[in-house]
């Protein structure tokens, strides 16, 4: 679920961080500039492992700013396909279902990865296992187990100034999803498989 990325970078120290000590100012950085944020075809930056190399610092002309180049590792977050998680389902739609983490919220189990006796009620917008004898309840903010069967990579690239008159484009796009499924033994809400 947690791996170690190795990235190398440059990192500008701003004179108000001068009275910090110089390793100190470069983690306050590197976190700053990597926390909570997609590396593409890296995974979710959760926060600075080490700092492996750093350069000697060089003001640059007329900023005021301390170059430094570094070598640095990062806690990242990327399960890998098969990966058995644990999250809590946010809302159900005819689609599927979406689940989050404490810190991801991109997670969707479409309907196709859900049991086939599964249905969707769209009174209640929550999906239903009717089992030969027993009805199971697919309910919001239920704690469930699931697998990972694919991640979804979307670039972020800017794509420039709306001309006058236009709109910005609807819902946006996250730039790491990923699809679950809950069809095998032991997934679905850990409630029915820990009684």
């Amino acid at each position: 679920m947690f791996i170690l990325s190795k990235v190398a970078d440059l990192v500008q120290i701003a004179p108000h961080d001068f009275s910090k000590n110089s390793m100190d100012a470069i983690e306050d950085n590197i976190n700053t500039k990597y926390a909570n944020k997609v590396i593409q075809k890296i995974g979710l930056c959760i926060c600075l492992w080490d700092v492996l190399w750093s350069s000697e610092g060089l003001i640059g002309h007329g900023t005021g700013l301390v170059n430094v180049n570094v070598e640095f590792r990062l806690v990242v977050f990327r399960p890998f396909k098969g990966e058995v998680l644990l999250g809590r389902i946010t809302s159900g739609t005819q689609d599927g279902i979406n689940i989050r983490t404490d810190f991801f919220d991109d997670i969707f189990v479409p309907f196709t990865e859900l049991p086939d006796e599964a249905t969707y009620e769209p009174k209640d917008a929550l999906w239903v296992w009717r089992d030969e004898d027993q009805v199971m309840y697919y309910d919001i903010h239920e704690m469930v187990r699931f697998q990972v069967v694919s991640e979804d990579w979307h670039d972020q690239t800017p794509t420039g100034p709306l001309g006058v008159g236009d709109e910005p484009e609807g819902r946006t796009i996250a730039p790491y999803r990923i699809t679950a499924s809950m069809k095998g033994s032991g997934l679905g809400c850990c409630l029915w498989w820990d009684e």
